[in-house]
């Protein structure tokens, strides 16, 4: 299995998934953050060969011009995102993009919302299934759903989906799985250290990134 840890400055079955969610609570409500992409790859196109990272609030805020200071990077990082709403945007979200790598962060809002540890390993098949087919030799680095205070005790689910995707990623030569879970957890003995989240318990604080 390949399992990655990031350096520290760094099939189909629908059955469970979250894309039946209602419209209040479903893709349509991140419309406007989907236009923006858009209108953002017209007004400035971004470069080929960036690194595109895809995901949730953990993507969003993170200041990859600082991690990646001699990289092309771009930041497709959408709120409370989940891993069905990346499959109802993906021609959005990928394709206008020729990129050297992908880097996905998802599962951290899907299981809250009720979603199992296998329902999240469908929905990463399904998303993983188009990644391949639109983009066969570019590699996808797949980060561990993180632990938080302010989700503790739904870690246990998803550590599993983390195990779950990690095996997936391992069938195919160009997906890693990036364990950034561990060193989160370094030093504790159970919910991970308090400084590598923010004041909410949720969301990661610049040590947290830095790890």
């Amino acid at each position: 299995m390949k399992i990655l840890i990031l350096p520290a400055v760094f099939v189909l079955s629908l059955g469970s998934s979250l894309l039946s969610q209602d419209a209040e609570k479903g893709p349509e409500r991140w419309k406007s953050d989907i236009a923006a992409f858009s209108d953002r790859d017209t007004t400035s196109p971004p470069p080929d060969n960036a690194l595109l990272f895809v995901g949730s609030s953990s993507i969003r805020l993170w200041e990859l011009e600082q991690s990646w200071p001699d990289q092309d990077t771009i930041n497709n990082g959408f709120g409370g995102s989940t891993m069905a709403d990346m499959i109802h945007y993906f021609d959005a979200l990928f394709l206008p993009h020729r990129p050297r790598a992908i880097i996905l962060y998802g599962g951290d809002n899907d299981i809250p919302r009720g979603l199992s540890a296998k329902g999240a390993r469908q929905d990463f098949e399904t998303l993983a299934s188009s990644i391949t087919a639109s983009f066969p030799d570019v590699p996808v680095i797949f980060l561990a759903i993180k632990p938080s205070l302010k989700r503790w005790e739904i870690w246990p689910t998803m550590e599993k989906a983390n195990g779950l995707i990690a095996d997936l990623c391992s069938r195919n030569p160009r997906w890693y799985f990036a364990d950034t879970a561990t060193p989160m957890l370094e030093g504790v003995t159970d919910a991970p250290d308090p400084s590598c989240v923010v004041e909410d318990g949720l969301h990661l604080s610049e040590e947290g990134y830095e790890r």
